[in-house]
């Protein structure tokens, strides 16, 4: 007898082992038609396999957050069988779901085309068509391997043999086609809905190894709708309309050349933008009690194996080696020096909390393939900082600090803000007992916050379990950037100590926090967020004065006099040009206001001024017109600190 309990608290029982698309056929017709899978005891399962023992059960449907990764996974699949019936002799390797879509490695001789991928494509919708079934069946280890050898499939024999023993050999047969997969996959070809695109070909490692053969890898995007399937294709060209490289070179903003892989040349234009995001954030910092250091680049080895970083990033660093045989590593992070300054004279608990920050210019070696624009360089500047303090003091502080990051996120334009909280990795340094404890410490915390977090396993720091702030630009788009730690770790290996209220020793717990994580990816993240479009006060050039007839040029030098005594960012544009040429080329620039002076404006002491996207042109008195765009270009925050200093 198998007892099968349901969401909504009954219990239906059977004779012997059922599967779940027929208690969904018990249920009714119309769910058992819905139906795409099942969860047995929590744990996703395919509907045609049986269940043997007492357990709940849920049915799956298209409505269920669930059921787009198991579309994503059979559009891997389906794919892979497309491919293959086009392609004869094509290997195929891992076919994972990701975000937004799906993705298979292939070993094949001859490249993909991009006129492939419409063929593979349509292929793909006559499978569909043909509702092939897919069946789970569970095979003997070396019976596989052999299988797989047999017909060809050497990648799929390499994976089966690297499989832990204890491992279910599992397969699913797709009509004539079969792949290696742990599954859970939908019942049948048909169930997938044809709201998918082949997307776009690129090279892979195989297993993501330089050292391994370069696979073809073809990105696919499956949804649950068509209408999904449009909106994403829609936020697909807004992002290329917004890509931050190429809006980079329009707007002046930066360059990147071979010759300095990963790092960043800054024009004025863009370092002007850098400045004014690292002031504001380090008025901010100050304004929260922050001490602002500066450590060094060059840091020997020495330091980073007693921290531990040495064994973990050793091969993500940058060495020089000296004549005297020492080793130094650029600096791939800033936590270990910051120990070396809290360590420097005695510490009381008076002294804590410790709020140490840096804007650390950091060093890590990506592979070349992995380098994008400002998103993924080697070069880049951390708005680092580390807080030092007890144990009863990691409720307050991280309260306070997750206040302050989403304060600064909502004047940077970001108030769609969602939390991980990521836990103990595999491989770490600590004892489960600390790990127990710094986990427990920061979820309570998080909690005190008044924060909801969804569970990132697996992902947490080596040496802490760690928040991970998301937040969603314009266009839906999701970018991990700010983070909060908790360490208690790396105090103890590097022997930071402070005088308790007993006069004893006591290791401080160090909170390692981010709010931007580094300027150059969050510069990135601006640019296309507002499409090159920022707000004032981050603007490079806030206002282009202009002359519309020479008469006005002595008046458009006073213009442009009086607006950088009141510190606005202002140019001036005298050329012998139409004025509405010089009105288009300033606007494509995206200059927030655009200046016009003609000869009456000289006479009568105005200005003709024009915002940015819009078409109507305002006059007005010179002195008001300076006061405007004082008061709009302030920096955000200001104001409260002006309140908190009184």
């Amino acid at each position: 007898m198998v007892a099968i309990s349901l969401p909504d608290g009954s219990v239906r029982n059977y004779e012997g082992p059922v599967t779940a698309l027929k208690v969904a056929e018990d249920i009714g017709p119309g769910l058992a038609k819905a139906a795409l899978a099942c969860k047995v005891d929590g744990a996703l399962w395919d509907l045609t396999r049986p269940i043997d023992r007492d357990a709940s059960l849920a049915i799956v449907t298209a409505k269920d957050p669930e059921a787009l990764e198991l579309i994503r996974h059979d559009a891997a699949h389906i794919m892979a069988e497309a491919v293959q019936e086009l392609y004869p002799g094509t290997q195929v390797t891992i076919g994972p779901a990701i975000e937004n879509g799906y993705y298979y490695d292939f070993a094949r001789d001859e490249p993909f085309t991009p006129d492939d991928l419409a063929k593979i494509e349509q292929r793909m919708l006559e499978i569909v068509e043909r509702n092939e079934p897919i069946v789970r069946e569970e095979w003997d280890r070396d019976e596989a391997i052999a299988y797989f050898e047999k017909i060809g499939e050497t990648y799929k024999a390499e994976i089966i043999r690297d499989l832990p023993a204890t491992e279910t050999i599992t397969v699913y047969r797709q009509g004539e086609w079969l792949d290696l997969c742990r599954g859970p996959h939908l019942p049948s070809t048909g169930k997938l809905p044809k709201a998918f695109k082949v997307m776009k070909l690129a090279g892979a490692y195989w297993r993501g190894d330089s050292r391994n053969e370069m696979l073809q890898r073809i990105y696919g995007t499956a949804w649950g709708t068509d209408k999904q399937l449009k909106e994403y294709l829609t936020m697909l060209e807004e992002a290329e309309k917004r890509d931050h490289r190429r809006l980079g070179r329009e707007l002046d903003l930066f360059h990147m050349q071979e010759e300095a892989q990963g790092s960043v040349f800054w024009h004025p234009y863009g370092w002007t933008l850098y400045r004014k995001l690292q002031q504001y954030m380090r008025e901010r910092l100050e304004a929260s009690g922050y001490v602002e250091v500066n450590t060094p680049q060059l840091v020997d080895r020495v330091l980073w194996e007693r921290s531990g970083h040495w064994e973990k990033f050793r091969e993500n660093m940058f060495t020089a080696q000296t004549e005297d045989e020492r080793t130094l590593a650029i600096k791939p992070m800033n936590c270990p020096c910051h120990v070396q300054i809290f360590n420097q004279g005695i510490k009381s608990y008076r002294d804590l909390p410790l709020r140490m920050a840096e804007f650390g210019a950091c060093s890590r070696y990506e592979p070349s393939g992995a380098l994008h624009g400002l998103m993924r360089v080697r070069a880049f500047t951390q708005d680092d900082a580390h807080i030092f303090c007890t144990e009863d003091q990691i409720t307050s502080e991280t309260q306070d600090f997750c206040a302050l990051l989403l304060s600064v996120y909502q004047d940077l334009g970001f108030t769609e803000v969602r939390v991980k909280f990521s836990d103990r990795p595999a491989v770490r340094a600590g004892s489960d007992e600390t790990w127990d404890k710094a986990e427990a410490a920061l979820k309570e915390a998080t909690e005190a916050a008044g924060l909801e977090w969804t569970l990132n396993p697996g992902e947490g720091a080596f040496y802490g379990p760690k928040l991970e702030f998301v937040l969603r630009d314009a266009i839906g788009r999701d970018w991990q950037c700010g983070t909060l730690q908790v360490d208690f770790v790396l105090p103890e290996r590097l022997g930071a100590e402070y005088v308790g209220e007993d006069g004893n020793r006591h290791r401080p717990v160090m909170l390692h926090r981010a709010i931007l994580g580094s300027f150059e990816r969050f510069i990135g993240i601006l640019i296309e967020n507002y499409a090159g479009k920022f707000p004032l006060w981050l603007s490079p050039v806030q206002a282009v004065v202009t002359t519309i007839t020479q008469d006005g040029d002595d008046y458009a030098r006073r213009v442009l006099h009086e607006l950088k005594a009141a510190g606005i960012r202002a140019e001036l544009d005298l050329r012998n040009e139409k004025i509405n040429y010089k009105v288009r080329e300033h606007s494509l620039r995206k200059v927030p206001f655009i200046v016009a002076i003609g000869k009456r404006e000289a006479e009568e002491g105005t200005v003709a001024v024009r915002r940015l996207g819009d078409n109507k042109q305002e006059v007005l008195a010179l002195k008001d017109f300076v006061a405007t765009l004082k008061a709009e270009s302030a920096m955000p925050g200001r104001p409260s600190l002006a309140v908190a200093a009184e």
